[in-house]
């Protein structure tokens, strides 16, 4: 990807992000405006600063009432040299005064617009992240995601009060002072604008670099937060297989790198300031040494020189500052385009044109012909269909990998059918809108998440309109509220990050719960017995019979052991369905039903004595 010199190949990320969000913008247009007649001002005081002394100089010190700066017969001309001296020494006051005063509406104002406009940049970021499908979530890393909502979004935050807006009032500075000395002798402006072709092609030449460098040390911080969260999130595997080393050796790669980057970066920055100040040194000797003979030859006079001398001795500070804020500018650059690189990615899953709201109350779900796969010309699911009915529950079983998780995930709409169709009461979901279909559906992970909250919290998970009442009753249904009760502080009892605190089994009926308070027509459970015991698992199995009345139940099970008593089972063996129906029914077919029973050990007898009697 070729650049330009940095400022230019930062600007035009810069300028998409702030078209992005010039409605953010547009809200503070009071703020901005004050700040930018604020920054104006500053430059009107900075270009008035060195004309007191010019009057010093030739009024006071050489007497000369005819100079061509003081304009002949002005109204300071009938002044006497004390009384001048004293205007003048005034007037400097009153002028840095104002110019400080201006600086810090400015300052205030600009970094008030950029933290309050990239604070909503940031929660606009984390909900458009929690908008974007599985599909993309699966090929991106989640540390590096989350560096991008906090670290990038934090730089350019940072950046934009303390670089991008100080730029632009640097950047008007030196513009209007080129102008007043093009006015004052156009012949020593030049001397002073020799050095520009040279600064420019520094900015560029090393500007380029620290912006390549920026870029690859934001991708060694992701790269990093995302083995950091990789490690951390699964540290009771991690510590169990004594794997540490693998990834502190990993995590240590990618922090040598990220400093490797980041030394680089900060030489760079320190060899374009280095090269602004000898150039600024360069145009200051030019500047004493013309406009010293100007004057000996009396075509300038010395308060001229000294406004030429003031002006580029202020401009070194914009100037280098301008080094210093490419520089920044550089790193901004690639924070923003880490942040667009996710705002520009689209949902796959989103609201059809007048979509309507999930029904409230539903009778019947149906799969009709879905044929659906993760990776193109390999499909998980062919010819699925399937139907459920209000009350019934529906298990679904089969060896590992062969869709029983997909046919949720399609369920919610986290991924869309390649073919067929998903209907409630025989209106597509498709049709609906997403947020109101997913309320209608309460799942029960397998992994289930608890949060460092009560027990009550967890339940009702911040939800403001459900009451105690509603809480109670829904645990006393997932057969919770004996244990809870028991807890040192019953339902106000705070459990660990995760539940730690907690029993498996706990932690089940807890989300049993969770999705029994919502009161969703649609229930699944992932593998509700997974790793319990044969007490916690007959008290899960009545709390899914409590929960399956006047609902529509869908269970992923491996178990078959806890599927005798669902209505259908459904045996799923990539990429179709192979047998449907009862628990009894499918043990007479004699198919993979029947085989996958007779591995688990589940008891058959009554099934065999029946058919014998049959016989």
């Amino acid at each position: 990807m070729g650049r330009s010199e940095s400022i230019a190949s930062s600007a035009p990320i810069l300028l998409r992000l702030t078209r992005r969000f010039w409605p953010q913008l547009r809200r503070r247009s009071g703020l901005l405006a004050g700040s930018f007649a604020a920054m104006f001002g500053e430059v009107l005081f900075r270009l008035l600063e060195p004309w007191p002394l010019k009057f010093v100089f030739d009024r006071v010190f050489q007497g000369n009432a005819s100079s061509s700066a003081g304009g002949g017969g002005g109204p300071l001309a009938s002044l006497s040299g004390t009384t001048l001296l004293s205007v003048c020494a005034v007037a400097l006051v009153v002028i840095v005064l104002g110019r400080a005063s201006v600086t810090y509406l400015r300052r205030v104002g600009f970094a008030l617009v950029g933290d309050r406009v990239l604070t909503e940049v940031r929660s606009e970021l984390f909900a458009h992240l929690q908008r974007l499908s599985l599909s993309y979530h699966g090929k991106a890393r989640t540390g590096d995601l989350l560096a991008r909502v906090t670290n990038d979004v934090a730089r350019l935050k940072e950046v934009v009060s303390t670089a991008a807006m100080p730029l632009i009032a640097h950047g008007v500075t030196v513009v209007a002072m080129v102008i007043v000395m093009l006015i004052v002798n156009w012949r020593l402006s030049l001397v002073v604008m020799a050095v520009v072709p040279a600064f420019w092609l520094a900015t560029r030449r090393i500007g380029r670099q620290i912006q390549d460098t920026a870029r690859r040390e934001r991708q060694r911080h992701g790269a990093m937060g995302a083995v950091a969260q990789e490690a951390i999130a699964s540290i009771r595997v991690v510590q169990t297989l004594g794997i540490e080393d693998v990834h502190g050796k990993s995590f240590a790669a990618q922090n040598e790198g990220t400093l490797a980057e980041g030394v680089k970066g900060k030489r760079l920055s320190a060899r374009l300031l280095g090269v602004s100040e000898v150039l600024i040194a360069l145009a200051t000797a030019g500047v004493l040494w013309y406009g010293g003979r100007l004057v000996l030859m009396g075509d300038l006079t010395p308060g001229d020189l000294v406004v030429f001398l003031a002006y580029v001795r202020m401009a070194c500070r914009p100037v280098r500052n301008m080094a210093k804020y490419t520089a920044r500018l550089a790193k901004a650059s690639a924070s923003a385009e880490r942040i667009l690189e996710v705002l520009d990615a689209t949902p796959a899953i989103q609201d059809r044109p007048g979509a309507i709201e999930a029904p409230g109350h539903v009778e019947r779900v149906s799969f009709e012909g879905v044929r659906f796969g993760y990776e193109d010309d390999c499909p998980v699911l062919h010819g699925i269909d399937i139907e459920a009915r209000r009350g019934q529950a529906i298990a679904l079983v089969g060896r590992s990998g062969a869709g029983k998780s997909t046919i949720v995930n399609l369920l919610v709409r986290l991924y869309d059918p390649w073919e067929g169709r998903i209907c409630l009461d025989g209106r597509d979901i498709r049709d609906m809108k997403v947020a109101s279909l997913r309320r209608r559906i309460a799942i029960v992970p397998q992994d289930t998440t608890l949060f460092a909250a009560s027990a009550r919290e967890n339940i009702a998970c911040g939800d403001p309109e459900i009451s105690d009442e509603d809480v109670i009753q829904a645990a006393r249904l997932a057969c919770a509220h004996e244990f809870i009760s028991r807890l040192p502080d019953g339902y106000d009892t705070m459990l660990g990050e995760r539940g730690e605190s907690l029993s498996f089994g706990q932690r089940q009926r807890i989300a049993l719960a969770r999705a029994a308070v919502r009161r969703a027509p649609i229930l699944v459970l992932d593998e509700p017995t997974a790793s319990l015991d044969s007490a916690n698992t007959r008290l899960l199995c009545e709390a899914i019979r409590n929960l399956r009345r006047d609902r529509i139940c869908f269970i992923i099970t491996h178990d078959l052991s806890t599927v005798r008593e669902a209505d259908t089972i459904v045996v799923l063996d990539d990429p179709s369905l192979v047998e449907h129906g009862p628990h009894e029914e499918l043990l007479r077919l004699g198919g993979v039903y029947r085989d996958l029973c007779t591995l688990q050990g589940v008891d058959i007898s009554d099934t065999e004595t029946a058919d014998a009697g049959a016989r």
